[in-house]
Order: C-alpha cells, then structure tokens, then sequence
C-alpha cells in the first residue's frame, strides 16, 4: 500500500524567494504547488474592484462572502482563478502589492482561506508556501522551511518582477516598502508572520534558486524514504 505523500510548508517574509522555490521543488517531487499569497493577492484585487477601504471589515466580510478563489493547474503552469475568471496576470501590481498586507490581516479574510488551503492539502502531496502555513494552516506539516533575506537581496528580486511586467519601480522606494510590508506581516492580531517551531532556516540572501530548491527536495526525499521504512519524522 503506497504511503500518504508529504505536507510541506515554505513561510518566510515578502520576497524571500518562496513562491518561485516551492513552485520548482513542487515539480520536483511531482507535488501540487498551492501559493496562499496568490489566493490574498485575488482576494485584495477584488477588493479594489469593488473599491472598498480594507479598514471597511463588514463591507469586505460581505465581499469575501461572494468569492471563491481556486488554483488550478494547467498546461502553461499555475492558474489563479477569482470566480472562475483567470485573474493570475493581475496580481504582482504595485497597488495589489501596497494592499494586501491590510486585506490579508482581516480575520475574516483569513478564515476563509485558511478553509480552503486545508481542504487543497488535505490529502498530502502539496508544498504551501505563504506566511502562516507552519504556524497555523498546517501546523502539523512534514516538513516546514522558513526563507529569509536581506532587504537589499529581496528589493533586487521584486525590481526584476516588477520590470517583467513593464513597470520602473524605484529600488529604494521597493526596499522600504518590503521593510514596511514586514513589519505589518510581523505586528498583525491574526496570524502574524513567524517561524514555526521545528521550522528548518534557509537564508536565501546568496543563494541560486536552484540552490533554494535543493534545499526541499533533499529534505523531502529524505523524509519519504524514512516514511517508506516505517520510520518517523524529518530528524
């Protein structure tokens, strides 16, 4: 009988390399790639569609009420779909990215999605990366990473996004918006930002991102091959 395969948890601060490492060791492992930033990322576009002040928690309660934000796989990757419209294009903006620290804090935001990432990983076979996956979503998980950087390391990173897209950022202004964004992830009341206990640090500052990959897979392969001898936990 083939045994139930991992729960792997990435958390770390904004740009410290986890959607891109957890998407790569998913592949790697032939797992399932669930970005919880991506699903708060859809919740705050609707948001500004709608738009609502953040601070309005009724009005963004109601909102949230309406919603159902899914990740699919495709033959062209992962897809993040709000209300079954492909919204994953319009996520990684400046204004999503001033913004979602203050929707994603609302409890009732993350009470919905919480729901649904458990139900998404479930089954096992999944790597979530996000900000609260060891700590709350899965406290329970496998295995769980925490990926930090330095500011600079991570302002370079969201420049490079940024300019795929077409935008000009200004690399100061990134570097003070990052230290910003942590500092709200870090005080928020509801699943504020912090490594989980047992969580296993990756310092990203130096490392290729097949460097950081590495990192995962080893350690999930690793751990599978003790679960197939019947042995327990990531030690």
């Amino acid at each position: 009988m083939s045994r139930r395969k991992l729960v792997i948890a990435i958390d770390g601060p904004a740009a410290s390399g986890k959607s891109t490492t957890a998407r790569l060791a998913a592949e790697a492992l032939g797992y399932l790639h669930i970005d919880t930033g991506a699903m708060y990322r859809a919740v705050t576009l609707a948001v500004l569609r709608e738009g609502l002040d953040p601070a309005d928690v009724d009005g963004v309660g109601r909102l949230v009420g309406r919603l159902h934000v899914e990740e699919r796989q495709s033959a062209s990757g992962r897809r993040v779909f709000l209300n079954d419209e492909d919204v994953t294009g319009a996520l990684r903006t400046p204004e999503i990215t001033r913004t979602v620290s203050a929707v994603s804090a609302l409890p009732v935001v993350r009470a919905a999605m919480v729901m649904e990432q458990r139900r998404m990983g479930a089954d096992g076979g999944v790597v979530l990366e996000g900000r609260d996956i060891g700590t709350v979503v899965f406290p329970d998980a496998d295995l769980k990473f925490f990926l930090i950087a330095g500011i600079e390391a991570r302002a370079k990173r969201r420049l490079r996004d940024l300019e795929a897209l077409g935008e000009r950022p200004d690399l100061r202004r990134l570097g003070e918006e990052i230290e910003e964004r942590d500092r709200l992830d870090s005080t928020r009341s509801a699943s504020p930002l912090r490594q989980a206990k047992g969580a296993i640090v990756v310092d990203t500052s130096h490392l290729s991102i097949r460097e950081q990959v590495d990192v995962v897979v080893r350690a999930a392969k690793q751990l599978e091959a003790k679960k197939e001898r019947g042995e327990d936990g990531p030690g």
